[in-house]
């Protein structure tokens, strides 16, 4: 018996709700493999030598590739073993797990074996830690209180839908000391404030509540790029096209304009239950890309 109501695959066989749940789970695998892996070729190409992951899966069995993107994350060089036996690959997987603790970062279920044996989960698992503390949390960290024109409002907007307080008053700090340290938001929460920040400058008034259908229309993508070079976006255009029309739009102009790595396609946006992870890391770029930027400042010096 189904576990619940029923939806039909595309070709009108009803699935139970189990069943729709499973393909929902695949699909968001395979989406956050695509993004992972562009994401992660991204930052190899900044090696010298490039390097380069073709599967996700099986590519980072050996460990020396999980090394190179260390690398390129912390600018520190990373002792390996050179050679395709299991006894190279186990150090090299155990000299980047072992980076990754000193950071005090937290591996769960993420174990040497897994790694080698290329299962899914496991890999998906520790990229997505690596992305998260490694460069959302560190851009989030950049985020100052002045320079965003932030406030204790918009904090606690942002958490009326998470349904975690913000702390009654903030830490003891600067004026200018950075919006993620200071009132202990989550980086999830710091980005998606920034978010909202670029949409208000424009005055463009999509509503982003998270990271996943509020990304669908391709506004809140197109309000980013016009918050940080106006001249690329008219907005006016956006009601008169297609969700998928204004994904494209977006990832072209950024792509070609502040070369930011196309790591998402419409149609990975363009659906019931946009994978959160995979938008996340696509959006940090944005936030990348405004934290290189130069200030008013820096032309007087």
């Amino acid at each position: 018996m189904a576990s619940g109501g029923a939806e039909e695959d595309d070709g009108g066989i009803p699935l139970d709700i189990d069943n729709v749940h499973m393909l929902l789970q695949v699909e968001h695998e395979q989406i956050q493999k695509r993004t992972f892996t562009n994401w992660i070729n991204a930052q190899l190409a900044k090696r010298c030598p490039p390097s380069f992951v073709s599967d996700l899966f099986s590519d980072l069995r050996d460990g020396a590739q999980l090394l190179d993107l260390l690398e390129v994350m912390s600018g520190q060089s990373m002792k390996r073993q050179r050679g395709r036996g299991v006894f190279q690959q186990r150090a090299n997987i155990e000299t980047a797990l072992n980076f990754l603790k000193k950071k005090s970062i937290k591996l769960v279920n993420i174990n040497i074996p897994d790694i080698i044996d290329g299962r899914p989960s496991i890999i998906l698992g520790l990229i997505w830690t690596i992305i998260l503390h490694c460069h959302i949390e560190e851009l989030a960290n950049a985020l100052s209180f002045s320079s965003r024109h932030s406030s204790l409002d918009s904090l606690s907007s942002l958490d009326s839908w998470s349904g975690s307080p913000v702390p009654a008053s903030p830490v003891p700090a600067g004026r200018t000391s950075p919006l993620h340290r200071r009132f202990r938001i989550s980086a999830k929460k710091a980005l998606l404030m920034w978010v909202r920040d670029q949409c208000q400058k424009v005055h463009c008034s999509v509503s982003v509540r998270d990271f996943k259908s509020s990304w669908r229309s391709g506004e809140a993508f197109l309000a980013i790029l016009c918050s940080l070079r106006p001249q690329l976006v008219d907005l006016s255009l956006v009601p008169s096209r297609s969700n998928q029309e204004n994904l494209e739009e977006a990832f072209h102009v950024a792509e070609r304009e502040l070369h930011i790595p196309r790591l998402l396609e419409p149609q990975d946006v363009d659906v019931k239950d946009p994978e959160e992870k995979s938008i996340m890391t696509y959006v940090a770029q944005f936030l990348q890309y405004s934290n290189d930027m130069p200030t008013p400042d820096d032309h007087l010096q």
